[in-house]
């Protein structure tokens, strides 16, 4: 796919840059002044734009913690998705530090920090509201950055861009992280969900305090008590608040009017349709095919073994939807989950076919190279995001972008609760892991059968169910120890190195602070 270089990029080049091997221009006495102008408020808007560059869409943050796992996979279909192999190292876990995922996401994570540290110049007059919001964003940004790449770029505002930027690695950057997010939450706000909030902080520090030990030691981590039960406290505080309680359907939290009817989600991106909007129709754009309703390149799918995971009679594996700015569907065909199985026009409910003039009829089974007559029907497509109808043409759709919701905050405790914590009531949720786990799959928006007992194990699939293509997918498979292989059309095993990205060489040539990540 043709890659542009985004403002977010350029951004992240400016943070890293030393004065005579990017731009000439700099020359030791350029300022961010140069990269960002205008007052707080709009600086601020700014910030939260350049969120979508890494994580929205099919590609870079989303590709890094989702193509690498058992959730998704992108098969080469003849001459389409083929892109020098880019995919196909991504799945099967042999990618370098030229990738282009890793070179785009690695850049554009640095856009935010640098967008929201530019911003918090004394100059620029923020309020104590708006230098909270800056903060926990440029802190989610450095998350992302520490959880992919182990090692997190930053200056001090209104540092010079033509000095190198100081790095902060491992356990040292989380604690720099969890500390400016605990200092930024009193200032922070209650709501919307599109902005950064009180509770949009606690689900960051909940990520913060689970995955500590893993930040220390990714190949055999451990869960000091004491982290498992600042989960459960801040799991508690989200719970005890009465903001969110679940969704009157599943994918509310994902459809176009999910800002009104998407009552789980803690902190999203927000999309307004017709007006402004990230690439978060590639969601379902990347993967419908030609002939669908709308219409898409083709490409990714879901794996069977993933797809196995779900009863039959879990409405997360799918179900007819109908949503504001969605299809009138009037065959009342599946149209949200997992698409498998003959399609149809969602406008006319006529049979669909692919390009040869066959059935369109997804299959289970798919390679990760695909070369025969059926190429373009082999696997199930996940529809995550039902897609905006109304507003797909212009490519500004309605659908925002999820962070963090209600269940994902229930099963980390649970979690928590299974590591060492000690078990805590709040809502009507219950105290133990099994309460907890059945809470969430019981619900009758999910409609899957109650577990008799719970383990690890049975927490990491529920989380797997929940959660798919929401970008946990990866973080949870290296804490859970499941990265490393067997995963399926991927590796049966792979070398520790992979469970961090390497540092781009792009990075490494313009900053001597950074340091190449071992194996690379």
């Amino acid at each position: 796919m043709k890659k542009t270089l985004s403002a977010a990029a350029l951004l992240a080049m400016l943070q890293l840059a030393n004065s005579c091997k990017i731009n000439e221009d700099l020359q030791g006495t350029a300022t961010s002044d140069q990269a960002a102008t205008g007052n707080a408020s709009s600086l601020l808007d700014g910030v939260y734009n350049s969120m979508r560059s890494p994580f929205q869409g099919a590609t870079q943050v989303f590709a890094l913690s989702e193509v690498t796992t058992d959730e998704r996979l992108m098969p080469t279909r003849a001459g389409d998705w083929d892109d020098n192999g880019v995919w196909r190292q991504l799945h099967q876990h042999t990618w370098d530090a030229n990738h282009s995922q890793v070179r785009d996401a690695y850049a554009n994570l640095g856009g935010i920090v640098f967008a929201a540290t530019d911003m918090l110049q004394t100059k620029f007059a923020a309020t104590a509201t708006q230098q909270a919001q800056a903060r926990f964003l440029r802190a989610f940004a450095m998350y992302w950055t520490l959880d992919l790449y182990d090692q997190v770029p930053y200056r001090e505002p209104g540092e010079l861009v033509s000095t190198n930027a100081q790095v902060r690695k491992g356990s040292a950057a989380l604690d720099y992280i969890i500390a400016e997010v605990t200092a930024a939450l009193p200032n922070l706000p209650d709501a919307p969900a599109s902005r950064a909030t009180k509770d949009a902080a606690r689900c960051l520090l909940m990520k913060c305090y689970l995955n500590r030990g893993v930040y220390s030691n990714r190949q055999t981590p451990t869960f000091a008590a004491a982290d498992m039960n600042m989960v459960v406290t801040l799991a508690d505080q989200i719970i005890s608040s009465g903001r969110y309680t679940f969704a009157k359907n599943y994918f509310d939290n994902f459809a176009p009017d999910n800002t009104n009817i998407g009552t789980e989600n803690i902190f999203t991106e927000l999309n307004i349709g017709g007006v402004s909007s990230g690439a978060q129709y590639d969601l379902w754009r990347f993967i419908s095919h030609y002939n669908m309703n709308p219409s898409g390149y083709n490409g990714p799918c879901a794996l069977p073994s993933f797809y196995n995971k779900y009863e039959a009679s879990d409405l997360r594996r799918g179900q007819v939807y109908s949503y504001t700015n969605g299809p009138a569907n009037p065959g009342q065909h599946v149209n949200v989950g997992y698409l498998i199985g003959q399609q149809y026009s969602l406008l006319t409910g006529a049979a669909l076919t692919d390009r040869l003039g066959n059935p369109l009829s997804f299959t289970a089974s798919v390679n990760i190279i695909e070369t025969g007559a059926n190429l373009e029907v082999t696997g199930i497509r996940p529809m995550k995001y039902p897609p905006d109808f109304t507003n797909n043409g212009a490519g500004t759709i309605d659908n925002d972008m999820v962070h963090f919701r209600l269940p994902d905050v229930i099963l980390m405790k649970a979690e928590a609760i299974m590591r060492g914590a000690t078990g805590t009531t709040a809502g009507s949720y219950g105290s133990t892991p099994l309460a907890l786990v059945n809470s969430v799959r019981t619900h009758p928006t999910r409609a899957a059968s109650a577990l008799a007992s719970v383990s690890l194990t049975d927490i990491y699939d529920e989380r797997g169910r929940e959660l798919y293509l929401e970008l946990w997918r990866r973080q949870d498979m290296v804490r859970f120890g499941k990265f490393l292989g067997p995963i399926e059309q991927g590796p049966t095993s792979s070398d520790p190195k992979y469970l961090i990205f390497p540092i781009p060489n792009q990075q490494l040539a313009v900053n001597p602070n950074l340091t190449q990540n071992p194996g690379y």
